[in-house]
């Protein structure tokens, strides 16, 4: 028998301590597998509280005059910007002097950003918006509502999200028993309408109690083992013990995984965001050689609610974390590169919505609606901005906000992003409606922000 399938269809039963050998098994396919140019995996980092897109991403033309009018004590200043090379999307650009290493990877062809981005129900204009002319999605400027929509949320007849539903459009080739992954406690993004999410600590997940996942024949690990095979008559007990039973089965996988995993060859900080992507930097190449063909990974982290203390050196605030952000998405890149993960693996950033052009009072913004988001990696089709940028007019014909406070209606939709991303994962055109239903309403499905 294939020692790769043997161990795929294993790890597609709850539970599988007592059927793998324990690293051994997984080295001896390591080893005899040649390298799986078919992998593809997609990274979501999800910011979350809302990323002020407006003090991210900034023109460096004459529009920036009209920004710096709207936010005097929050406005960047110019000549600190990272610039960013030839003009797009009818502008030149900067971005915010933190994301200093982002802004070399735009230059290198390695990140294109998509500007004014947010969920839509159907294309809309400011003017329909405030003349509520047209259809926009349920509880605008909500943290819990709109980070759900970020994902292709669908109501509460269907709680799947836009990753989790594509994924189950695939073809059988391309599914194995890990697809979809979060690493956080929302999973929205990758939730099926039949599948289940495996869950991936950034730290270590080996021990359970007594249980050591590294050791299958332990009496500790062997007795766990006999717990998740336990039959239940009773639905709710039978349901728990299934759900024990896979996180028994994903937590082995990935602790034999990482028993394989090399440490990655960039140097990441020893923070949550770094932890987890460096985490991942070791494990895509594991996954790769096991013959695993789509993953999606959901990493959240940060807390860009930046009502007040938006500027400065404090932890919380937008150029801290920023930096943060940059220098571990930068690692991230490289640990890649030297992995030979280049082409495998796209980064996608969004958040919960973008803020107000117009600063509040403590020195914050506000809740706004349209955002600019990146794709990061070697299939990205980078140094570009996709999309339509906002004009920067409190008021003008992009605002939505009738106290003129520069609340952005995005232009592109965060289903045509997620369409894109999904696409290159293997879904097909012709199931791109069936999981972004939404998109019915959109002739343009996808953008070319993905090389194939």
């Amino acid at each position: 028998m294939n020692p790769r399938r043997h161990f795929l269809r294993l790890s597609g039963a709850a539970p599988v301590l007592g059927l793998l050998g324990g690293a051994t098994l997984l080295g001896q396919m390591r080893n005899g597998q040649a390298a799986n140019a078919d992998y593809r995996a997609v990274i979501c980092l999800f910011l979350n509280g809302g990323n002020d897109g407006n003090n991210t991403l900034v023109p460096l033309d004459g529009a920036f005059g009209d920004y710096a009018s709207a936010r005097p004590e929050l406005a960047l200043a110019k000549d600190s910007l990272a610039k960013l090379n030839g003009s797009s999307a009818g502008h030149t650009f900067g971005l915010h002097p933190a994301l200093a290493p982002l802004a070399t990877l735009y230059n290198q062809g390695r990140l294109a950003w998509i500007a004014n981005a947010g969920p839509l129900v159907k294309p809309a204009t400011a003017q329909q918006v405030l003349q509520q002319a047209v259809q926009v999605p349920s509880f605008l400027l909500s943290h819990s509502d709109q980070t759900m929509w970020q994902q292709g949320w669908m109501g509460d007849a269907d709680g799947s999200g836009w990753a989790g539903r594509s994924l189950e459009y695939f073809p059988t080739s391309l599914r194995n028993s890990i697809n979809a992954v979060t690493m956080s406690n929302d999973r929205t993004l990758v939730l099926g309408r039949n599948s289940p999410v495996s869950f991936l600590s950034g730290g270590d997940a080996r021990y359970w109690g007594a249980g050591d996942l590294a050791q299958p024949q332990a009496p500790a690990t062997q007795a766990m083992n006999r717990m998740a095979k336990w039959q239940f008559s009773n639905q709710y007990e039978a349901e728990y013990a299934a759900t024990f039973g896979r996180s028994v089965s994903d937590s082995t996988l990935f602790t034999q995984a990482a028993l394989l995993a090399k440490a990655p060859a960039a140097d990441f900080a020893d923070n949550p965001l770094a932890n987890n992507l460096k985490k991942l930097a070791s494990l895509l190449p594991v996954f790769k050689s096991l013959g695993y063909k789509r993953q999606v990974f959901m990493v959240q982290w940060g807390e860009f609610d930046t009502h007040t203390a938006q500027r400065g050196g404090g932890a919380t605030s937008q150029d801290t974390q920023l930096d943060v952000m940059a220098r571990a998405l930068a690692a991230f890149d490289k640990a890649n590169l030297a992995a030979g993960m280049d082409q495998n693996v796209v980064t996608l950033m969004m958040s919960d919505f973008g803020r107000t052009l117009r600063q509040a009072s403590g020195g914050g913004t506000d809740h706004a609606w349209g955002n600019h988001w990146f794709a990061m990696g070697g299939p990205v089709a980078g140094g570009q901005v996709l999309g339509t940028f906002p004009a920067l007019v409190p008021g003008g014909v992009d605002d939505m906000d009738k106290d003129k406070a520069g609340r952005w209606v995005p232009t592109t939709s965060t289903d045509q992003i997620g369409a894109s991303v999904m696409q290159w994962m293997g879904l097909a055109p012709g199931d791109i409606t069936s999981a972004f239903p939404h998109l019915a309403n959109f002739t343009q499905k996808t953008l070319g922000f993905l090389r194939s």
